[in-house]
């Protein structure tokens, strides 16, 4: 029976528990984040979030209780150089804990536990501005009926210039020839047609 037993003992026994915690407490202080159990990462928050407070107060007494706990002199220092002065605004609440799903080997239900502080994802105000364009770009047929009709003749010529310049290479082979061109060619055509004609050479 747990009669007034009000904390999760993990299946350990009390040496063990606490200094799993300990070392727990001390890889969260280090990296920042860990992943683990929901079970020992709701246990780690109530142990870790005192010490995280005190580290508020630089002083030789908070040292003391926090090395107490921690049993390290590297943790310890990195709690009241780095992790102290990042949270001197917050008062409270400075763990989070996201799920990340069950283990794959004992379907424990699997979680990360971070110092809020330290992550660079949550917790930010500004949005990051992104840039809408359309999708394949305008087709020339919008760009020729945006020239109003009653424009100069030279705004409608740069117009159609543009249209030209900015179609694809298939569209461009398949549009047809300009009438100028054709009627170049048959010209020429005609001119040496013309010195050759039926006529010239009866009379010689």
């Amino acid at each position: 029976m747990r009669h007034g037993k009000k904390f999760n003992h993990l299946g350990r026994k009390t040496a063990h528990r606490k200094a799993m915690l300990t070392n727990m407490s001390c890889s969260l202080i280090e990296h920042k984040r860990i992943t683990t159990t929901v079970a020992k990462a709701k246990a780690l928050k109530k142990y870790v979030e005192p010490l995280v407070n005190r580290s508020k107060d630089d002083s030789t007494h908070n040292r003391r209780i926090c090395f107490r706990y921690l049993a390290s002199k590297d943790a310890v220092t990195e709690l009241f150089r780095e992790v102290g002065p990042k949270v001197a605004n917050r008062d409270g609440g400075y763990t989070r804990v996201i799920r990340t799903g069950n283990r794959l080997g004992d379907n424990a239900e699997m979680c990360m536990i971070e110092l809020v502080d330290f992550n660079e994802i949550y917790g930010k105000d500004e949005k990051k501005k992104t840039r809408r364009s359309r999708r394949g770009g305008a087709t020339p047929v919008a760009k020729t009926e945006s020239v109003s009709a009653d424009a100069p003749a030279e705004v409608v010529a740069e117009a159609s210039d543009e249209v030209v310049a900015d179609a694809p290479a298939e569209v461009v082979a398949d549009a047809p020839a300009d009438d100028s061109t054709t009627e170049d060619v048959t010209d020429s055509s005609n001119d040496g047609a013309e010195t050759d004609s039926p006529e010239e050479k009866k009379e010689d």
